[in-house]
């Protein structure tokens, strides 16, 4: 998922340098993108993760660093089982696990960016990597595994839910209070390189609208210029936004982007916000959104993706929404020839379904491809174990990664991790 996707495509060759104004992040090459729809069989060589579930996946160069909440990773080849626990890195093309790279993290890793310096940032649900308290943010090396000692960011409470990074900047979204007891209620900018809190970042998320005040999911615009967030609240800088908001990041203030669609109720009582991940477009014209919601069908945008624009306007509708007809929704990845998305779905194009193929559905098991012009099922089709749903997309020069937490992919077996190549 690019939703802390990088806008970094360190895959797509070495950073240009260039200064940087006060109203604008560094300037980065454009994300890995594809003209055509990957294939339907998935590479060979992908690890195979032996238990719980994978929430994210970052490529970096030819490593490929996986988050989650796991314990056991072997090769596709089987041989030794190796005990990683909610973070490893193997190489892209071969899936040889990256051996210096094990380093301990204490809990659920959930999202991750890139760093600067051969590094990655990771924020979760943690408490300390390699021993050294580091509650819920690190940057650790590539090459080793090991925390960066420079880097000293920790939540004061709570979890880092989703990150993302322009290269310069850290994003952070989550339930917290503050960050290094600077006081940030969900949402906040560090430093990449040192987590200090940038003060000068302050928009302000407030009014939830059920139980604990949270960002749930946040997506940074290709030029680092936008920062759609998502969670519990209901205003942003004492503006109306119900779950959703976009925030100008030089400013640090919400733009007039708005919309009324995910104001209906759509979930049962304990789930906070139904609102799910978020991606833009590589050329950053437009952003998609995938939800969850309640065991029964409603109306509105619940269980489904939507298509909307980047502009100024409040009151925006979607351009185009594709509903399953009562199946959750995680994960969305987009690139110029499909928007990606991934859940527990059984059907797409089911706006009259309640839990059963309505008319015009067709059958999509846990993952499909939705057309970004249209918002209809491209005939894209291979299929997954349906499990919880599928909680990690993430588009790489060559392909697309899907993270899970089942173990069939396309009527093969690929334990929670696979690849789709676009030959």
């Amino acid at each position: 998922m690019k939703a802390s996707r990088p806008i970094l495509a360190l895959t797509m060759g070495t950073m240009l340098l260039f200064p940087v104004g006060p109203a604008a992040a560094a300037p980065t090459a454009p994300p890995a993108d594809h003209f055509r729809v990957v294939g339907e069989q998935p590479v060979r060589w992908t690890p195979h993760v032996l238990d719980g579930a994978v929430k994210d996946i970052l490529r970096i160069g030819d490593t490929v660093v996986v988050a989650g909440d796991f314990s056991q990773v072997t090769e596709a080849g089987g041989g030794r089982t190796h005990d990683l626990h909610n973070l490893f890195a193997f190489e892209h093309g071969t899936g040889r696990i990256v051996s210096g790279f094990s380093p301990r993290v204490d809990g659920t890793v959930t999202s991750l960016a890139p760093g600067p310096g051969g590094t990655v940032l990771v924020g979760g649900e943690f408490r300390s990597v390699d021993g050294r308290a580091s509650r819920g943010l690190a940057r650790l090396s590539l090459r080793d595994g090991r925390a960066t000692p420079w880097f000293r960011a920790s939540l004061d409470g709570g979890t880092a839910f989703r990150i993302a990074s322009d290269g310069e900047h850290l994003y952070v979204g989550g339930n917290f209070s503050g960050v290094n007891g600077v006081e940030r209620a969900a949402l906040a900018r560090l430093d990449a390189r040192t987590g200090s809190v940038d003060e000068g970042f302050a928009p302000r998320v407030s009014d939830q609208r059920r139980d604990s005040l949270k960002v749930q999911e946040l997506a940074l615009s290709p030029d680092g210029r936008r920062l759609l967030v998502n969670g519990t609240f209901t205003k942003v800088d004492g503006h109306d936004r119900h779950q959703i908001a976009m925030i100008d990041t030089g400013s640090g203030s919400v733009t007039p982007w708005s919309t009324s669609a995910y104001e209906a109720d759509c979930d049962y009582s304990l789930m906070q916000t139904y609102l799910r991940q978020m991606d833009f477009s590589p050329d950053g014209s437009y952003f998609a959104v995938v939800t969850a919601g309640g065991p029964k069908v409603k109306p509105g945008l619940c269980k489904s993706v939507a298509r909307f624009e980047n502009t100024d306007t409040p009151g925006s509708e979607p351009t185009w929404s594709n509903k399953t007809g009562g199946d959750s929704l995680y994960s969305v990845e987009i690139t110029s020839s499909a928007v990606y998305v991934g859940g527990h779905q059984r059907w797409m194009d089911n706006p009259e379904g309640a839990l059963n193929p309505g008319p015009g559905s067709v059958a999509r098991e846990g993952i499909a491809a939705v057309d970004p012009g249209t918002g209809k099922a491209l005939p894209w089709n291979p299929g997954r174990a349906r499990g919880h749903g599928a909680e990690a997309l993430h588009a790489t020069s060559d392909g697309l990664y899907v993270g899970s937490d089942t173990e069939r992919l396309a009527d093969e077996y690929h334990a929670r991790l696979g690849m789709f190549p676009l030959s």
